[in-house]
């Protein structure tokens, strides 16, 4: 179906415009320049500063096609000062004659033609003098203006051009509601100009306008585009928020009685971290509307039982929960924790993993539907639990571990299991849901990415943590860390060593699980070494585990597949092979898999050399804090909003010209303004998030 204000250009020219999100007159008002380029003035050849950008006009003197050192198009150009080398290595045939008709047959025959090339490119010192490699040039008459305005550099794609994006943007700045949709006097008092003003600005600024200010994002209208694009944000999830709670959701009432027959088993006691987050879920889960809800914990600060107890009030209230977890090795931990803490109340706890022989996964999953004796009441899997085969009796709760590692369809998939009635049909009551993350979402970015979610933080650790002391190791002095693992076994403990590839890879040149495996089967060859990884057949995995948590093996070699989730207190050695390799949250995240017992833990980092100024900075900071949500703000300075909140980006619109490092403030000015004109302007804030998403806004479902 046609969109209203759809762009009018060739089908193939439109294809490659969607790939840029390029589909209605009002995405190409805000798809802004990259950069600028001064056009203004023409510069002499004789005076232009090498290395910069310039404009040049001249009468082309010569054209020839060489082929050493390679096939290349070569031109000789002159103007009143002196002359230029052009040298293009990627030309066409037709490039060449129409450059050919344009060479100065001498006074008479140029003044005849008063044609000439205006050129623009670098000037640098060449072989046979002056040069510019590939410019851009335009033919144009000798008395042709010069444009009055920088010229835009616009973000684009394979197949569509510089020029032909200005010709789109130009009418469509005519033609578009540019309109202002907030407050004049807000808007003088925060130093914005108008909408209107902003974009004709920044896409036609003109020479006076601070260059710098431009290119850095640090002009008022920058300030306006910034502040417009985070309202858009804010006013999407802040409106699926408030969508989600006009929907009914089962009412998980309950006396109460079942958690607190857990908390009496269990043998430590609730930090007031935990008291809080408990509290705060237990309320809005005898809510009528649906929760969602993300519960953030350093390592270590005790999530799984928070959950555990929001599963107690759902069984308590004739329902089902539903326990979703990234791996089979994370699941499974989690599967035995939570029926070691649960059965013993009478709570049938099942696991569904789509590794289990068909038979027992038929099974299961008739337990799951509520079609065989000792039906499920709380479910935890894998991915197999979204599959179309698995169907629910009861569904009134989900939680979704380190719901970062699932897209937005995943965790929809596993809501919409809920919202079916016992004879299969659609049901309007979605499920109630708590996501999980151990990896610490800084506040700036949660304002941001999150705001569609309550936020709850488990800001305490629970008492008798000793802090894990960290060390950076060079990769020669391997010898030593090997004697110091024969040290720590010989006391009685355990240790892993993590390594980042199964198998080599020429590209990476790494150490391999399989071969370090090897090697310190041999070094140490009175130790009982195992080995856990990713291929391993789900049984293997788990036999695997289950030795190393019984104390039956000394060291285990691992790749990534115990980052999360497992539990040895016994293991106080955590060595972590080519640390350089890895991002700061996964040895965030391994670095946790230690000091979960009494004794001094330690963390050692074993980094090969040379090392880039990026993993440099990353063992830098791992090495100097310890404190998951400053890790996380270091994070999202390296690597940006994007990559940081990761599969989420699917179903949440980025952030293209706003940095969320920078503007803060912006962040907060959106955030108040957003509930503002929900409250008392819904119309303004329809047409505001027509301008910015159209029809993407429907992807903030999850």
């Amino acid at each position: 179906m046609a969109i209203a204000d759809e762009i009018r250009a060739p089908q193939a020219l439109q294809a490659r415009l969607r790939k840029l999100g390029l589909i209605r007159g009002d995405d190409l008002v805000v798809h802004l320049p990259l950069r600028y380029e001064d056009e203004t003035h023409v510069t002499p050849i004789a005076s232009a500063p090498a290395g910069e950008p310039v404009l040049v006009e001249a009468s082309v003197l010569d054209v020839s096609v060489q082929f050493r050192p390679r096939r290349q198009l070569v031109v000789r150009v002159a103007d009143a000062s002196g002359e230029l080398v052009l040298r293009f290595l990627n030309f066409y045939g037709s490039q060449t004659r129409q450059l050919e008709a344009l060479r100065d047959q001498g006074p008479d025959q140029a003044q005849l033609s008063g044609r000439r090339l205006r050129l623009f490119g670098e000037i640098r010192p060449g072989f046979l003098g002056a040069e510019m490699v590939h410019p851009r040039y335009r033919v144009v008459a000798a008395d042709e203006p010069l444009p009055q305005s920088l010229t835009p550099v616009y973000p684009t794609t394979a197949g569509v051009s510089q020029a032909a994006l200005r010709k789109l943007i130009l009418p469509a700045l005519s033609s578009a509601d540019l309109s202002e949709l907030l407050d004049a006097r807000w808007c003088q008092q925060q130093a914005m100009p108008t909408f209107a003003e902003a974009v004709h600005l920044l896409h036609a600024p003109l020479p006076g306008v601070p260059e710098a200010a431009l290119q850095m994002h640090t002009h008022p209208a920058w300030r306006r585009i910034k502040f417009d694009e985070v309202l858009a944000q804010q006013l999407s999830l802040r409106r699926a928020y408030r969508a989600r709670r006009l929907k009914g959701a089962p009412l998980l009432k309950g006396s109460g009685q079942l958690a607190r027959r857990l908390l009496a088993t269990l043998p430590f006691r609730l930090t007031g971290a935990q008291r809080r987050v408990h509290d705060e879920i237990a309320g809005e889960l005898a809510q009528p509307y649906p929760m969602q809800r993300l519960l953030q914990g350093d390592v270590g600060s005790g999530k799984t039982i928070v959950a555990a107890l929001a599963a107690c009030q759902a069984i308590e209230a004739g329902y089902q929960a539903a326990f979703m977890a990234p791996t089979e090795i994370l699941a499974e931990q989690h599967y035995l924790k939570l029926r070691s803490w649960l059965e013993p109340l009478g709570i049938e706890v099942v696991w569904l993993t789509g590794r289990q022989k068909k038979a027992l996964r038929q099974a299961m999953q008739a337990r799951v539907a509520g079609g065989a004796p000792g039906s499920a009441q709380l479910i935890v899997g894998t991915h197999a639990l979204i599959q179309e085969s698995v169907d629910f009796a009861r569904l009134g709760l989900v939680i979704i571990d380190e719901q970062h590692r699932f897209g937005v369809a995943q965790r929809l998939e596993l809501r919409k299991k809920g919202e079916k009635s016992e004879n299969g049909e659609k049901n309007s009551m979605p499920p109630h849901q708590l996501m999980m993350s151990a990896t610490p979402i800084p506040r700036t970015l949660a304002m941001s990415y999150y705001a569609d979610l309550d936020v709850s933080v488990l800001d305490e650790l629970p008492p008798g943590r000793r802090p894990i002391k960290t060390k950076l190791v060079s990769d020669s002095r391997r010898d030593e860390v090997i004697a110091r693992v024969r040290g720590v076994v010989g006391s009685g403990r355990q240790a892993y060593w993590v390594c980042p590839l199964i198998e080599e890879s020429e590209k990476l040149q790494l150490q391999t699980a399989l071969d370090t495996h090897a090697a310190l089967s041999e070094e140490l060859d009175d130790l009982r070494i195992g080995l856990v990884h990713g291929r391993l057949k789900s049984d293997e995995k788990a036999a695997t585990m289950a030795a190393f948590a019984a104390g039956e093996i000394d060291v285990l070699v691992a790749t990534t597949v115990i980052e999360v989730g497992v539990d040895v207190p016994n293991a106080c050695l955590m060595v972590i092979e080519h640390a350089e390799r890895f991002g700061l949250s996964q040895l965030h995240q391994l670095r946790g898999r230690v000091g979960r017992g009494a004794h001094e833990s330690v963390c050692v980092l074993l980094y090969q050399q040379p090392l880039s100024e990026t993993a440099r900075a990353r063992l830098k900071i791992i090495f100097e804090n310890d404190d998951g949500f400053e890790i996380a703000r270091h994070d999202l300075h390296l690597r940006g909003p994007g990559e940081f909140v990761g599969s989420r980006q699917s179903g949440v619109p980025l952030l293209r010209y706003a940095d969320l490092e920078v503007d803060t403030d912006l962040v907060e000015l959106a955030r108040e303004m957003a509930e503002r004109l929900l409250r008392d302007a819904p119309d303004l804030a329809q047409r505001h998030l027509q301008r910015w998403l159209g029809s993407r806004e429907e992807l903030l479902k999850a």
